[in-house]
């Protein structure tokens, strides 16, 4: 798979868990849920350096 197709779907991917677990978990909350967020693309962010990046 080319490089700009897995960076389209990555971005798709995380777009998706943020959105799920918002509407999941913290619909009325909105602290819990830039917290969650933020943990969330920080996951997202430490998993594509340690694996993805490619030099």
């Amino acid at each position: 798979m080319s490089r700009p197709v897995s960076a389209v779907l990555y971005v798709v991917a995380l777009v998706v868990v943020v959105v799920v677990v918002d509407l999941s978990f913290f619909r009325d909350h909105a602290a819990e849920r830039l917290i969650a967020n933020l943990g969330i693309v920080a996951v997202f962010s430490a998993f594509y350096w340690r694996f993805l990046k490619r030099s």
